[in-house]
């Protein structure tokens, strides 16, 4: 997967294509891209920016200034115009970015807490059963992480301490339940053939019913 963290992003938009969209008072996105789309946002959209400008009312006794790039979008948002570019830099409004793209992400590791579930129910069946053979979320996010394509949405920093937190998107949920399968039914045999306290006839009722979803048995 690719991180895209945006400690370190700077998205570049149109300045013709954002200002028609402030512009139609419709609500739209600025997606990882920097495409201007409009809601209905894609299963797969990835937005740095969701929002909808209604401007205000002016008359001759109050004529209303025109707002800058920073008001409409917000003051978290790092914004240089440059002709017809616009850059932005987005880290600081991470919190608002996490409700807009969880909804659509394949697993959400912004908490302490880790990973705990996938949205895929088919990958979220796969992850419940490896608990079984103390195959963790972590260690399957690691493995979707290096096989799979997709985007893992992200503020990651090292200095003055670590920090991460992430949102992932994996492309194509097929190849990431045939890899996770894969990767979790060929440690599972490994380790009835190799652990004793793993043997066939050792295994646990939940043990049991997780070797045969893996068809280890």
């Amino acid at each position: 997967m690719k991180k895209f963290n945006l400690f370190n992003e700077i998205i570049i938009t149109s300045k013709t294509a954002l200002l028609n969209a402030i512009n139609s008072q419709k609500e739209f996105g600025i997606n990882t891209k920097g495409e201007i789309v409009f809601a209905p946002f894609g299963e797969k959209e990835i937005l740095i920016y969701q929002g909808q400008h209604s401007p205000q009312t002016s008359s001759a006794l109050k004529p209303v200034k025109v707002p800058t790039l920073v008001e409409i979008l917000g003051d978290k948002y790092q914004i240089v115009e440059d002709d017809d570019r616009v850059l932005i830099k987005a880290f600081s409004n991470w919190q608002k970015l996490i409700k807009i793209n969880t909804p659509n992400a394949s697993y959400d590791d912004t908490t302490g807490d880790g990973v705990d579930k996938f949205a895929n129910s088919t990958l979220e069946d796969i992850g419940w059963h490896a608990t079984d053979f103390d195959i963790s979320y972590r260690e399957l996010i690691e493995v979707l992480e290096e096989k799979c394509a997709g985007t893992l949405l992200c503020i990651e920093q090292e200095e003055p301490s670590y920090q991460f937190s992430g949102l992932g998107f994996i492309a194509n949920d097929k190849e990431a339940q045939e890899i996770l399968f894969t990767h979790c039914q060929e440690k599972i045999k490994k380790m009835m053939q190799e652990d004793p306290l793993y043997a066939k006839e050792k295994l646990s009722d939940d043990e049991e019913e997780a070797a045969e979803f893996f068809q280890c048995l």
